[in-house]
């Protein structure tokens, strides 16, 4: 029998959103080790000055938050519920945390790319800057299922007035709000908008709510999503080689 399938070729998840589920559930845990672990957070955070050498820390910045600000982790965690109960089901399990991987990374590699590196003289005076600046939390992917929604939406000829509100409210606050990593709001949102494009418009008859997508229109979004994902390393590489860690 053949397994089925979600309007966008995703195996079809019956029951809870447990890729959701299980993200939280890592959030949540990273936070209370945070608390308990000195030094874990500035293992994992993201600083564009370590990526090179730490690569990991592009994906781990993602699963920490701030441990003295509970509605750092509260609001991000809300809304990856919102937008997860909502994008898994539609996506499929698999498709859904690759998505959200690979926000999660552009996320970190938009505040790579709009981070200015050190001039010699902020060396000389000991200044800091974004270059040196560690960053954490979920906001870079869920900016990008934010991203993912919009697209998808659309290719669905669905509306997302409430949901474009909610966006423009939070992109203003990330500009307003001293602390907050404006440029891996805009990172995971261009690489969301990206990977929903390729589900999206790829590998798909003319109707999207047309049947299953065959087994090989399948591998035409893993193949995309693989490309979008080079291309963020190979973003990433380029910057490092631009630059020595100052300007």
């Amino acid at each position: 029998m053949r397994q089925g399938r979600t309007v966008f070729g995703g195996q079809v998840a019956v029951g809870r959103p447990l890729v959701t589920l299980t993200i939280i559930g890592l959030c949540a845990a990273v936070f209370l080790g945070q608390k308990v672990v000195p030094g874990l957070t500035n293992d994992i955070a993201f600083v564009p000055a370590l990526g090179k050498s730490e690569p990991w820390r592009f994906l781990t910045s993602a699963f920490a938050h701030s441990p003295t600000m509970i509605l750092h982790i509260a609001f991000n965690m809300y809304a990856l519920w919102i937008m997860g109960t909502y994008l898994e089901p539609l996506l499929g399990r698999a498709r859904f945390l690759a998505v959200y991987l690979v926000t999660a990374l552009g996320g970190s590699v938009g505040y790579l790319l709009l981070a200015p590196p050190l001039t010699l003289l902020q060396i000389h005076l000991g200044q800091s800057g974004a270059w040196i600046t560690p960053t954490v939390g979920a906001s870079g992917a869920v900016f990008g299922l934010f991203g993912a929604f919009l697209v998808l939406n659309r290719r669905l000829g669905r509306s997302s007035a409430g949901m474009v509100a909610m966006i423009a409210i939070n992109a203003v606050l990330g500009f307003v709000i001293p602390g907050i990593a404006w440029q891996a709001h805009l990172g995971g949102l261009v690489t969301g908008v990206a990977a929903a494009a390729i589900i999206g418009y790829t590998g798909h008859r003319r109707d999207p709510l047309a049947a299953a997508a065959t087994r090989g229109n399948q591998h035409v979004h893993w193949l995309g999503l693989g490309l979008l994902t080079l291309a963020l390393v190979l973003a990433a590489i380029a910057k490092y080689a631009l630059t020595n860690g100052y300007s």
